[in-house]
């Protein structure tokens, strides 16, 4: 099935990724948390903005109209960022609608871009 690892591996593991910065230690009270460091989120971001694209696109596919886009509020910017930018990558007027929901319910600056993005996937 999958490999075992001893404590001493595991522990060696995370204090490789927190020396690389993949990851970082946050202290809630006494509490250890830990949280993506900058090398760490970089590829999370991406990852999941791809996650979230391939999202709207079985959103696209099912034939929904209506696009509750508020999960998208409040996320991280420069992840909504990113997302915006593939989706102005890949271009194609079938992200349009699901671009025009979520501009009425973010705030101004990704209401700026989305509006940008849709200028830019529909010529």
């Amino acid at each position: 099935m999958g490999v075992t690892l001893n404590i001493y591996e595991i522990t060696s593991k995370i204090d490789w990724l927190i020396i690389n910065r993949y990851l970082e230690i946050e202290y809630s009270y006494r509490l250890p948390m830990l949280l993506y460091g900058p090398k760490g989120w970089e590829i999370e971001k991406d990852t999941y903005t791809d996650e979230l694209l391939a999202g709207f696109d079985k959103l696209i596919e099912s034939g929904i109209n209506n696009f509750n886009m508020l999960y998208l509020k409040d996320r991280a910017r420069d992840m909504i960022m990113l997302l915006l930018d593939k989706i102005q990558a890949r271009g194609g007027s079938k992200y349009i609608p699901i671009l025009e929901a979520w501009r009425k319910i973010d705030y101004k600056k990704v209401r700026v871009r989305i509006n940008s993005v849709i200028g830019a996937i529909s010529k």
